[in-house]
């Protein structure tokens, strides 16, 4: 891959999703972007999948695009496998075919949750539901296919787009005067447009002339959140406390064990960032910083 070729082609997945969306912006300068939604790409579709991806010849492929329902995965298994598991195995063998690096996206739902500090890369994988265990497929596929990639393992990510827990506490926030929140599992509540700024950090390191091996010395699996962490409870009230809303609900703790689901999450979701600063010298910021960044955008 002709790392400085102004003409290089990126094929970003998923645009429409939090992160894809954030990335199609953030990753303009590297090259020349093609940022495909699902009408263009169906990741159900494996051949569809190759027949994009062998069109287009991207230098790049960067893969934001998952199956993201937790709970609904634990009844439809197959098609969260294919997309989470298949796909990107697919992507590598293309990319590795191409001459082309894989940047992907993964989960804190790959560990059980059982772990006492911050979980690092090497530490063992052992996914408590059926999302995690797909992920890790992903994860093993591109390790396997032997292209250069990244994976970057992301947590309890938010934005002002899509469905995720901020903008259902605003909607919940703004209808009730008290809600019920999680208290007993902890994670870094993680902003999509600081995956994608992160990211885009790291890109251009690769992009820089010169880098010719440079992706053969960083490929790999990196932890890249947000520092800090909070409870989905303190998540909740720092949200209410940050957004100043008029009249805050009451954010009552309860146990995960009063809030069934049908997809298990981990206790324990913290993952140190610190072979991402080591090996790139970038920052993640604080969680309330970000969260502050991001309400103000709204």
């Amino acid at each position: 891959m002709s790392a400085h070729d102004a003409r290089r082609t990126i094929l970003i997945t998923g645009v429409n999703g939090q992160v894809g969306f954030e990335l199609a912006r953030t990753l303009q300068g590297l090259g020349t972007v093609v940022a495909v939604d699902r009408a263009a790409l169906d990741l159900s579709d494996l051949d569809q999948v190759r027949a994009v991806v062998r069109k287009i010849r991207p230098a790049l492929i960067v893969n934001p695009a998952a199956y993201t329902a937790v709970d609904k995965a634990e009844e439809e298994f197959d098609l969260a496998m294919r997309v989470n598991g298949e796909v990107p195995g697919v992507l590598a063998e293309e990319a590795k075919k191409l001459g082309a690096a894989l940047v992907h996206y993964s989960t804190d739902y790959v560990f059980n949750g059982g772990k006492d500090g911050a979980y690092v890369e090497d530490d063992p994988t052992d996914p408590q539901n059926a999302y995690g265990r797909t992920k890790l497929a992903g994860e093993q596929a591109i390790a396997a296919s032997g292209c250069a990639h990244l994976i970057f393992r992301t947590s309890w990510v938010y934005g002002t787009r899509g469905k995720n827990f901020l903008l259902t506490m605003l909607r919940l926030g703004a209808e009730r005067d008290e809600l019920s929140v999680v208290a007993d599992q902890v994670g870094a509540p993680t902003w999509s447009k600081t995956i994608a700024a992160l990211s885009a950090n790291v890109l251009a390191q690769a992009a820089a002339p010169g880098q010719n091996d440079w992706w053969h010395a960083h490929t790999g699996v990196y932890h890249l959140t947000a520092t800090g962490a909070a409870s989905w409870h303190g998540f909740a009230q720092a949200i209410f406390e940050l957004s100043g809303f008029a009249k805050t609900p009451t954010v009552k703790p309860i146990p995960a064990a009063s809030y069934p689901t049908p997809a298990k999450r981990p206790g324990n979701s913290r993952m140190s960032n610190d072979k991402l600063a080591r090996t790139f010298g970038i920052q993640a910021p604080d969680w309330r910083d970000a969260l502050q960044l991001c309400l103000a955008e709204r």
